[in-house]
C-alpha cells in the first residue's frame, strides 16, 4: 500500500499541517522536528505528491512535451534530447504521443493542465490550435517546437525548412538531375516551406515540378510506402526523388528495389532530418541535417527561463540546416 502524509505523520508524532510545512518549507518548523519528519519520510519511502506541491504554488520540476509520432525516429531522437535537457536541469517529461488525433490532443493538454506541469512543448502541428491559446491563457509557459503559427504569441524554436529545401534542390541539380519528384508531408507548414525552397532552387537551373511531381502522405511507414509505389507508377520515372523526412526517404529505397531499381544507380533519394535511418540505410542516405540537439536546448533554455519568470520577451530562434552527403545521390554527370 502506498505511504501517506498521514503514515508520515502518525509515526514522527506530529501533525498532518507539520508534515506539510516540512515538505513545502513554510511556518516556523524546529531544526529538530524538521529532521525528524524528514527521518521518518525516508524510513517510509514517502514521495510528495507534485500535485499537492502545485496546489500550494510551488514548482512539480515537470514539463509536458507534445509529439505527433513517438514512432517516427526524428521524434524519438527529439524527445531523448529533451529528456537529456530536462534532467540536466532537474525536471521529469510527461510525453505524450498525439497521433495526430484531435481528441488525444485534447485529452492530453487536459492531461497537463490537471498535472500541474510547470510548462509545456508543442512538438506537433495541432488539428485544434486554439488549445495553446488555451495554454497560453492560463499564463501557463510554452515553446513551440518545429512549429509555428501567426495566431500565437510565444517562445518558438524550429528549423530554416526552406533553406532546408533549398539545398535539397541545389544538390539535386547540381549532380545533373532534372527528373526530379518529391514527397511531402501531408498539411504540415514545414513540408510546406521545405518545398518552396525546393521549389526555388530547381527553378534556378530551369527545373519545374509538373502535374505527379508532387506526392504529398504521412510521415508514417504504410502511408510513405504507398507514396512511393504511386510515384514509380508513373509512365516515366524520375531520376531523383527529394523526401520531406528520412522515413519517407527510406520507404521510397524500399520500395524501389521491390521495383528492380538500384539505388542510386537508377534512383538517386535524399531526405530530410539525419535520424539514424540515414546512417542505417544502404547505401547511406544523403539527407538535410536538423539540428536536434541544439534545438532542444534552446527550447529548454527558453522554456526554463520563462518558468523562472526571467523572460518575458516572446522569441523565435531559427537554426540553419546542414547537408549531409552520403552514398544515395548519383553524380549523372559523370
Amino acid at each position: 500500500m502506498k505511504t501517506t502524509i498521514y503514515d508520515v505523520a502518525k509515526k514522527a508524532g506530529v501533525s498532518i499541517a507539520t508534515v506539510s510545512k516540512v515538505i513545502n518549507e513554510t511556518g516556523r518548523i524546529g531544526e529538530k522536528t524538521r529532521k525528524k519528519v524528514h527521518k521518518v519520510m525516508e524510513e517510509l519511502d514517502y514521495q510528495p505528491s507534485s500535485v499537492a506541491a502545485a496546489l500550494t504554488g510551488k514548482k512539480t520540476y515537470t514539463i509536458g512535451v507534445l509529439v505527433p509520432d513517438i514512432s517516427n525516429p526524428f521524434f524519438a531522437e527529439v524527445a531523448r534530447a529533451f529528456e537529456n535537457s530536462a534532467r540536466s536541469a532537474g525536471y521529469t517529461l510527461f510525453l505524450c504521443s498525439t497521433d495526430n488525433q484531435p481528441e488525444r490532443e485534447n485529452e492530453y493538454v487536459e492531461l497537463l493542465l490537471k498535472k500541474q506541469v510547470d510548462g509545456i512543448v508543442v512538438a506537433t502541428e495541432l488539428n485544434n490550435f486554439k488549445l495553446v491559446n488555451k495554454i497560453v491563457s492560463r499564463e501557463l509557459p510554452l515553446v513551440l517546437f518545429s512549429v509555428d503559427h501567426p495566431s500565437v504569441s510565444t517562445h518558438v524554436v524550429t528549423t530554416d525548412d526552406v533553406r532546408g529545401g533549398y539545398l535539397a534542390g541545389d544538390h539535386l541539380t547540381s549532380k545533373g538531375h532534372r527528373q526530379i519528384a518529391i514527397i511531402m508531408e501531408q498539411d504540415r507548414s514545414s513540408s510546406k516551406a521545405r518545398l518552396n525552397g525546393f521549389t526555388q532552387a530547381l527553378n534556378e537551373e530551369q527545373v519545374f515540378l509538373k502535374d505527379g511531381d508532387v506526392i504529398s502522405c504521412r510521415s508514417v511507414i504504410e502511408d510513405a510506402k504507398r507514396a512511393a509505389r504511386e510515384l514509380l507508377s508513373g509512365p516515366k520515372k524520375p531520376t531523383a526523388v527529394f523526401a520531406c523526412t528520412d522515413l519517407i526517404a527510406v520507404a521510397v529505397m524500399n520500395e524501389a528495389r521491390k521495383q528492380g531499381l538500384a539505388i542510386p544507380g537508377d534512383l538517386s533519394v535524399i531526405g530530410f532530418d539525419n535520424t539514424i535511418y540515414a546512417e542505417m540505410a544502404d547505401p547511406g542516405l544523403t539527407t538535410i541535417e536538423q539540428p536536434i540537439t541544439q534545438m532542444a536546448e534552446y527550447t529548454f533554455a527558453q522554456l526554463l527561463k520563462t518558468i523562472n519568470g526571467s523572460e518575458s520577451i516572446k522569441q523565435r530562434v531559427m537554426l540553419t540546416p546542414e547537408l549531409v552527403e552520403r552514398g544515395s545521390v548519383k553524380n549523372i554527370l559523370e
